[in-house]
C-alpha cells in the first residue's frame, strides 16, 4: 500500500495524558491464607509507554514522526518515562514536569497471561494554570511544522475544557487535522475537531443510549456528527470491528482483523496513531480506518501495552489481501 511508504514524511503533534505503564509478572500456584486472592510469586518486572506517550511510540513505530506534549512528575518514575520514550525513539523534549505531582503510573499484576490486579498511582485535577498556558504556548510554536494533530485524553488532568477549546482553535486556525481518543461523558468539550474515536461503550454513554441496543452505533454515529460539527466519527466495536461515520456519506464497517484477543491494552492507542500518521501521510479516512483496524488486530493478540511496527502492518495487510 504505498501510503506507508508516506509515512516517514509524517509529523505527528500529540497531546495528552502521559502515562507509564508497569508490569509485574508472575504466577500463582495458591491463594492466600490471610484473604481469598491469589499470591502471585514475581518474577520480572517490565516498563511501557502508556496513554499518550503509547500513541506517540506506535506513530514512532510506524515510521512517521510524533512530538509529543504532555506534564509528568519530578519523580523517579518521570525518569523512567524519557528511558522508556527514548528507546522508543521518541523525544521527551516537549515534556513539561511538574514539582508536586505524580507522574500518572498503571502497574498491571500478570500471571499466565492474565491480569490479577491493576493499581493507579496518579492525580488527575486540572493543572495550573501558568503550566497550561506554558503546554499551549509551545503547541503554538510548532503546529505549523506537524501534518496532523491527535488529542489523547484519559482524564488526567491536562485535556481541561478551556485547553481543549484553545487547541482546536489553534488547529483549526493553522488548517490541521485534529483527531481524538476521547474520555468522559462531555463530547461538547471535543466540538469542531475533525474525528473522533470512541469505543462502543463510550459512544453509548456520550448519547445517553442504552448499549445494548441493536442499533447503538448507528444512532450514536449519526448523533454525535451532528452535535459536534464534526466531520467523522470512527466507532470502535471489539470482536464485531469497527464503522467509521461521515457527514453525508454512508457507514462504513470493517470487519475485526484479530484471530485472537488476549489484551485490549492499548488498542485504542494504536487505532488513533495508525489513524493519524496515515492522514498525515495523505490518506483518506477510509483508508486510515482500514489500517488501524488492521494495526489493532495485531495489538490485541499480544499481552500488555505493545506498539505497532511498520514491519509488522505490512506483513499483515498482505496476509489480509492473501486470505481475502
Amino acid at each position: 500500500m504505498r501510503v506507508l511508504d508516506d509515512f516517514t514524511n509524517a509529523k505527528i503533534l500529540v497531546v495528552g495524558d502521559i502515562m507509564l505503564d508497569r508490569y509485574w509478572w508472575g504466577s500463582v500456584s495458591r491463594i492466600s491464607p490471610e484473604a481469598p486472592v491469589p499470591v502471585v510469586r514475581l518474577k520480572r518486572t517490565t516498563l511501557a509507554a502508556g496513554g499518550a506517550a503509547n500513541v506517540a511510540a506506535n506513530i514512532a513505530g510506524l515510521g512517521a514522526h510524533p512530538l509529543l506534549f504532555g506534564v509528568i512528575g519530578t519523580d523517579d518514575e518521570a525518569n523512567s518515562v524519557r528511558r522508556v520514550l527514548s528507546d522508543l525513539n521518541v523525544s521527551s523534549e516537549h515534556l513539561v514536569q511538574i514539582p508536586d505531582r505524580p507522574t500518572t503510573v498503571k502497574t498491571r499484576v500478570i500471571a499466565h497471561s492474565q491480569q490479577v490486579a491493576r493499581i493507579d498511582n496518579e492525580m488527575d485535577s486540572d493543572l495550573p494554570p501558568d503550566i497550561e498556558a506554558m503546554v499551549k504556548d509551545r503547541i503554538a510554536a510548532v503546529i505549523s511544522d506537524v501534518h496532523a494533530i491527535v488529542i489523547s485524553d484519559y482524564a488526567k488532568g491536562l485535556l481541561s475544557e478551556t485547553m481543549l477549546a484553545d487547541l482546536i482553535t489553534i488547529a483549526a486556525d493553522s488548517g490541521k487535522p485534529v483527531l481524538v481518543d476521547p474520555k468522559g461523558k462531555n463530547y461538547l468539550k471535543y466540538r469542531g475537531a475533525t474525528i473522533i474515536t470512541p469505543n462502543r461503550r463510550e459512544a453509548a454513554e456520550a448519547c445517553n443510549f442504552d448499549e445494548s441496543g441493536s442499533d447503538l452505533v448507528d444512532r450514536a454515529g449519526a448523533k454525535l456528527i451532528d452535535d459536534l460539527l464534526i466531520d467523522a466519527v470512527l466507532i470502535t466495536q471489539g470482536e464485531e470491528g469497527m464503522t467509521l461515520f461521515r457527514r453525508d456519506c454512508d457507514p462504513v464497517s470493517f470487519a475485526a482483523a484479530a484471530r485472537e484477543v488476549y489484551d485490549v491494552t492499548g488498542a485504542g492507542d494504536t487505532v488513533i496513531a495508525t489513524l493519524a500518521a496515515a492522514v498525515g501521510a495523505g490518506a483518506d479516512l477510509e483508508t486510515g480506518t482500514n489500517l488501524a483496524n488492521i494495526a489493532a488486530g495485531l495489538v490485541v493478540e499480544q499481552v500488555g501495552t505493545t506498539s505497532i511496527g511498520l514491519i509488522d502492518l505490512r506483513r499483515a495487510i498482505e496476509a489480509s489481501r492473501t486470505s481475502g
